[in-house]
C-alpha cells in the first residue's frame, strides 16, 4: 500500500488505536524528490490546493474551499501521542483524547457529543503513536458551532476535568480495551512483538491503548500536566475542508483561537529505529483463535526515510498478487494458507517490516516459516518483476484520487503532512518518491533489512493446540484478565457543579446559531433499461476523474441449495480466478495496467461486481468486466484454493464474539429452517458439500440480464455509457430465472433468553430484538425518526445510560433493518465488561420499557432536523453514490426518494411518532442472545425475568 493511500486512509481507521502506520516526521535521511524524476503522471496531474499560515500563538491554519457538497469538515492534530508518555502511564494520550469529549467551560458537560448530534454531523477523535486527531464533518451552517467547540476544548478545558469524570472515563476506556484487544483473536499480537522488538526505553515499547493498570492509576494531576505539556496551539495544525468563504473562515478561526495562550513548543523526538542482535521467537495460547498465525516482524526505518518507499514496495512484490512469491509457495505449492501478507509500517521515529500468515486448521507454524524463507529465496532469485512493479505504480494514480474523495480526508491528508512533514502539500513529493523507486532499490533493501536478519515471531494457536508454535518459541508474556463480581466498583466521586471560568475576550457563553436557510439538493439520476433487459442508473459527477459502478444480479444466497449454502459466495470468488482466455495472473495484470480495481461480493440477495477505475479507463475496464462476467474459467485448482479459503473464514468467523452473536441471533429470530438464518458464506458442513459443477449450475441458471442492474457514478455522462455498455447488451443475453418468492412469516422464538458460552470472555456481546419490519413497510423511513433517540448514535439514550452513565460499555446502538425478500429487524447491541453483563441486560429493559413514555415532541424535532442534514452529508463520494443507486434498484424506490423520505419525516406527527414507537419498538416482543463466560455469568442471569436461558451451542 503507498505512502498517500495510507495517509488519506485515516478516515477508515479513525477511532480505533494504533494507528501508528499512518503519521511520521522526517528525519536526517528524509528522502527527496529527484532533481529528475520518471514520476508518472499521477504526482505530475495531482492538485489539492490549500492556503497557509499561522496565528500569533503559533496554530497552524491549512485551508481548503470545495463547494461540491454543503458542508465542511475541521480536523486538529496534535502532535502528541503513546510516544510521548511517561512509563507507568502507557494508554495515557488516548485516555486523555476520551477525557477532551467529556466537557469544557462554555460547551458544557455531554453537549459536545450532544450538539454534534443535533445537526446529523459526525465526530470522532483517533490516538496513534505519535499523534491525536479529533474531527467533525457538519452541515455548513453549523461551521461557526464547530470552531466554538473546538477553540472551547483547546483553550478552555482543564477546569472541568474532576476526580467523578476521570474515573468514569477509565470504565469507558478499559472496556475499548477489553472490546477492540482482550475478546478479540489475536489481539495481544501487537503487544508481544512491542514489548520484544523496542527496549524498555524506547517510546514505541508499548501500544497505544496501554495496560489496564496503567489506566486504573491515572490521576488528575496526569491529566492536567499532560494537558499543559502537549494540548498547546503550537503543538497542532487545524484544518478547514469544505464549502466556506475564505474570508469568513478566517475571520472565525481568529475570533476563536486567537486569543488562545502559547504555550512552549516541546522538543521533537529524532529517529530511534532499533536493531536486534538476535531473533526473539514467542508464543501465546489465544482464547479466541481457532486458526494458528505466524507473525515475523523485522526493524526498519521511520517514514520518509529514502529507503521506506523501497520497503513499501517489497511488501506489496513479495504478497500482493497472483504472481507474489508467497501465493506461490505458501498459497499454491504448499497449501499452508489461503493468503500471507507483508508489509512496510513507518512511523514518526522508526518502523517495521512485518510478514503474517494465519494458517489453515492444525498447520504446523515451522512449516510455515519454512514457506515464508522459501518465497523469499525464490523472489531473491527471481528478481523484481518489471511487470508487477510496473502495476503498483500505475495503480497508484487511482488510489490517490481515491484518497481524496471526501473532504475527510483532504483533512486528514493536509493535517498529517502539516505537522509531520512540515507541509500540507507533501503529498506531491511522496507520490513522486514511490514512482521513483527502482528494482535496485528494492532488492536493496531487502538485502539490508530482511534477509538473514534477526526478527521477532509471535506463534498464536488455539487452546490446547500448542505444539503448533515454533519449535522453541518462549512463552509471551501476556497478562489476562481476571473476571471478578464487582471488581469495578461505583463511581464514588461527586460530581462537581461549578468550576472556575477562565477569562476571554469574547462572550464564549452563547452557542452560535444555525441558518434557517439549510437546504439539500439531491443528485440528480438518471436511469434507462438495455435491449436485453439490464436496468441502467447513473449519477454524473465531474469533481475528480474517477468512475464507480457495480452490476448487481438478484439471488445471492436465497438462490442456494439448503446443504449447499455458500455457493454464491464460493462463485463470487472464482469469477476473479480468471476468464476463458486469461489466467488469474493475466486478468490481475489486465486490471492492474489500467490501474484499476475490480471485486465480485455476494449477499443474501444478490452477487455484485464493482469496479472504481479512471474517467479514461472506464470502457476498458468494463470490457475485461465482460470478460469476467461472461467468460469465467472454472479452474479447478483455483477453485480448491477458494473454497478452502471459504472454510478458513468461517473458522474465523467462529472465533470472534460478535460474530458468534449476531449468526445465532439470525437463527433464533428467523427459525433454523429460514434462508436468512445462515451467513452467506454457509456453515462448515454446507460450505464442504459445495462443488465446481454447483457453480457452474448456478451461473447457468441464475446469471441473466433480467434480474440485473448496472450502477454508475463519476466523472462520465449518460451517452459515455450507453456506449461502453452496447457490447455487454449484445452478447448477453436474458433468460428466465425464478426468484424466491418473499418470507412474510418466520417462526416464533422458543424462548427469550438465549446464552453461548465463550470462556474467559473478557466481555458479553449482546443482541436484543425481534422481527419488526414487515417486507416492503412504507413506513421504514420513519422508523429512522423515532429510532434516533433510542440508539442512532453517541447522544442517543443506549449510549449515554450504558457508557457515559453506568460505564459498562464502549458503545450501544439500535436500528432498523430492512430486506427486499423478508421481514427486517429491530436490533439493539452492545458489548458490556462482563462482570455486569446481568445489570446491562436490566438497563436495556428498563430504557426499552420506558422509551415511549418518555419520547417527548422535543426529541422528534431534534431527530427531523438532524435527518435532514444527516442525508445532506451522506452522499458526498462516489462509493456513496452507487450505494444510494443500488437501493433504489434493490427496493424498485422511486429516483427522488431521498426528498419523498425527507417530507415524509418532516411531516410525523408526534402523535404518529408515538403511535410507531408502541408497534416497532415493543419490549415484550424483545429476544436476547448473549455471549459471554457461562462459568461467572450465567446463573445470575436466571433472576432477570425473562425466563430460563436456552444455551445454545456455537455452529
Amino acid at each position: 500500500m503507498n505512502k498517500t493511500l495510507r495517509t488519506a486512509g485515516l478516515a477508515l481507521l479513525i477511532g480505533s488505536v494504533g494507528l501508528s502506520s499512518c503519521k511520521t516526521s522526517r528525519s536526517n535521511e528524509t528522502a527527496k524528490a529527484p532533481a529528475s524524476t520518471n514520476a508518472a503522471s499521477a504526482a505530475d496531474q495531482f492538485n489539492l490546493p490549500y492556503t497557509k499560515y499561522q496565528l500569533d500563538n503559533g496554530l497552524d491554519v491549512v485551508l481548503h474551499q470545495d463547494k461540491s457538497d454543503p458542508k465542511v469538515a475541521v480536523a486538529i492534530m496534535y502532535h502528541v501521542g503513546s510516544s510521548r508518555e511517561k512509563p507507568g502511564r502507557t494508554g495515557f494520550a488516548h485516555f486523555f483524547e476520551h477525557m477532551l469529549f467529556q466537557n469544557s467551560e462554555n460547551v458544557g458537560k455531554g453537549n459536545f457529543i450532544k450538539n454534534i448530534n443535533q445537526i446529523g454531523g459526525s465526530f470522532n477523535g483517533g490516538t496513534f503513536t505519535d499523534g491525536t486527531v479529533y474531527y467533525e464533518v457538519v452541515p455548513k451552517d453549523a461551521l461557526e458551532r464547530v470552531l466554538w467547540m473546538e477553540s472551547d476544548r483547546m483553550g478552555f478545558f482543564i477546569n472541568t476535568v474532576s476526580e467523578w469524570g476521570l474515573e468514569n472515563e477509565k470504565q469507558v476506556v478499559k472496556n475499548e480495551k477489553r472490546q477492540r484487544v482482550d475478546n478479540q483473536p489475536y489481539g495481544h499480537t501487537n503487544y508481544v512483538i512491542l514489548k520484544n522488538l523496542y527496549p524498555e526505553s524506547h517510546p514505541y515499547n508499548w501500544d497505544v491503548i496501554g495496560s489496564l493498570d496503567d489506566l486504573q492509576a491515572a490521576t488528575l494531576a496526569d491529566v492536567k500536566e499532560f494537558y499543559e505539556k502537549w494540548y498547546g496551539a503550537s503543538n497542532a495544525t487545524l484544518v478547514l475542508t469544505g464549502d466556506f468563504e475564505t474570508d469568513e473562515a478566517k475571520a472565525l478561526i481568529e475570533k476563536y483561537f486567537g486569543e488562545l495562550k502559547k504555550k512552549p513548543e516541546p522538543e521533537p523526538l529524532k529517529p530511534m529505529p532499533v536493531s536486534l542482535s538476535s531473533t526473539k521467537s514467542l508464543y501465546h495460547v489465544d482464547n479466541f483463535a481457532n486458526l494458528p498465525e505466524l507473525t515475523m516482524v523485522y526493524p526498519t526505518v521511520e517514514q520518509y526515510h529514502k529507503d521506506s518507499y523501497a520497503l513499501d514496495m517489497l511488501g506489496s512484490l513479495l504478497a500482493d498478487g497472483k504472481n507474489s512469491p508467497f501465493e506461490k509457495v505458501i498459497v499454491e505449492e504448499r497449501k499452508l494458507a489461503p493468503g500471507a501478507s507483508a508489509g512496510q509500517t513507518s512511523a514518526e521515529i522508526a518502523g517495521t517490516f512485518r510478514i503474517r500468515v494465519r494458517a489453515f486448521d492444525n498447520k504446523d507454524l515451522d512449516s510455515v516459516q519454512a514457506a515464508v524463507f522459501a518465497a523469499l529465496d525464490k523472489f531473491e532469485r527471481d528478481g523484481v518483476n518489471p511487470k508487477e512493479l510496473e502495476r503498483l505504480k500505475i495503480r497508484q494514480e487511482t488510489a490517490l484520487y481515491n484518497g481524496i474523495a471526501s473532504l475527510l480526508n483532504k483533512a486528514f491528508q493536509l493535517a498529517q503532512y502539516n505537522e509531520f512533514a512540515g507541509d500540507p502539500g507533501f503529498a506531491k513529493r511522496d507520490v513522486e518518491m514511490t514512482q521513483a523507486v527502482t528494482a535496485e532499490d528494492i532488492m536493496n533493501v531487502y538485502r539490508k533489512y530482511i534477509k538473514g536478519k534477526p526478527y521477532v515471531a509471535t506463534s498464536f494457536v488455539p487452546r490446547g493446540q500448542e505444539e503448533l508454535a515454533l519449535a522453541g518459541a518462549q512463552k509471551a508474556d501476556v497478562v489476562e484478565e481476571k473476571i471478578v463480581a464487582g471488581a469495578e466498583g461505583a463511581n464514588t466521586a461527586k460530581e462537581p457543579t461549578s468550576f472556575p471560568k477562565t477569562p476571554s475576550q469574547i462572550d464564549r457563553s452563547k452557542m452560535p446559531e444555525l441558518s434557517n436557510s439549510f437546504s439539500y439538493t439531491p443528485p440528480a439520476i438518471w436511469t434507462s433499461q438495455l435491449k436485453n433487459g439490464m436496468k441502467v442508473y447513473g449519477i454524473e459527477q465531474n469533481e475528480l476523474p474517477l468512475v464507480n459502478f457495480s452490476i448487481r444480479i438478484k439471488g445471492g444466497m436465497q438462490l442456494d441449495e439448503p446443504n449447499k449454502i455458500g455457493t454464491a459466495s464460493l462463485l463470487d470468488a472464482m469469477l476473479m480466478e480468471g476468464t476463458k482466455n486469461k489466467t488469474p495472473q493475466q486478468l490481475e495484470e489486465a486490471i492492474g495496467q489500467l490501474g484499476a480495481f475490480i471485486s465480485v461480493s455476494s449477499s443474501s440477495e444478490d452477487i455484485t461486481i464493482s469496479g472504481n477505475t479512471l474517467a479514461r479507463n472506464f470502457p476498458e475496464v468494463l470490457k475485461l468486466v465482460e470478460e469476467i462476467l461472461l467468460e469465467p474459467r472454472w479452474d479447478e485448482a483455483e477453485f480448491a484454493k477458494a473454497k478452502q479459503a471459504a472454510i478458513n473464514r468461517i473458522k474465523q468467523t467462529y472465533a470472534n464474539p460478535t460474530a458468534i452473536a449476531s449468526l445465532a441471533f439470525n437463527k433464533v429470530l428467523y427459525g433454523e429452517n429460514s434462508r436468512f438464518a445462515y451467513p452467506t458464506t454457509g456453515s462448515l458442513e454446507t460450505a464442504q458439500n459445495v462443488t465446481l459443477q454447483d457453480l457452474k449450475e448456478y451461473y447457468q441458471k441464475n446469471f441473466s440480464p433480467s434480474i440485473s442492474s448496472f450502477m454508475v457514478a463519476g466523472a462520465v455522462n449518460q451517452a459515455e455509457v450507453s456506449n461502453a455498455l452496447k457490447s455487454l447488451e449484445q452478447k448477453w443475453a436474458a433468460k428466465p430465472v425464478t426468484l424466491p418468492t418473499p418470507v412474510t412469516t418466520t417462526t416464533k422464538p422458543k424462548a427469550r433468553l438465549y446464552f453461548i458460552d465463550q470462556p474467559e470472555a473478557k466481555q458479553s456481546v449482546i443482541y436484543a430484538g425481534y422481527v419488526a419490519v414487515p417486507v416492503g413497510s412504507k413506513e421504514y423511513p420513519v422508523m429512522q425518526a423515532i429510532n434516533h433517540k433510542l440508539g442512532a448514535g453517541s447522544a442517543s439514550t443506549l449510549f449515554n445510560v450504558l457508557r457515559l452513565q453506568k460505564g459498562y460499555t464502549y458503545g450501544a446502538f439500535s436500528g432498523f433493518s430492512r430486506r427486499p425478500s423478508g421481514p427486517g429487524t429491530f436490533v439493539a447491541s452492545t458489548s458490556v465488561r462482563t462482570n455486569v453483563t446481568k445489570e446491562s441486560l436490566q438497563t436495556i429493559e428498563e430504557i426499552l420499557k420506558s422509551y415511549g413514555a418518555t419520547y417527548t415532541e422535543e426529541d422528534l424535532n431534534t431527530s427531523k432536523g438532524a435527518l435532514l442534514r444527516e442525508t445532506a452529508l451522506g452522499y458526498e463520494t462516489l462509493g456513496s453514490l452507487v450505494n444510494l443507486l443500488e437501493t433504489i434498484d434493490t427496493y424498485n424506490l422511486p429516483t427522488d426518494y431521498l426528498k419523498q423520505n425527507e417530507t415524509m419525516i418532516q411531516n410525523l406527527s408526534y402523535a404518529q411518532a408515538k403511535n410507531l414507537i408502541s408497534n416497532y419498538i415493543d419490549p415484550n416482543k424483545m429476544i436476547y442472545v448473549v455471549v459471554g463466560d457461562a462459568k461467572t455469568q450465567l446463573a445470575g442471569l436466571k433472576s432477570l425475568g425473562l425466563g430460563e436461558p436456552v444455551v445454545l451451542e456455537v455452529k
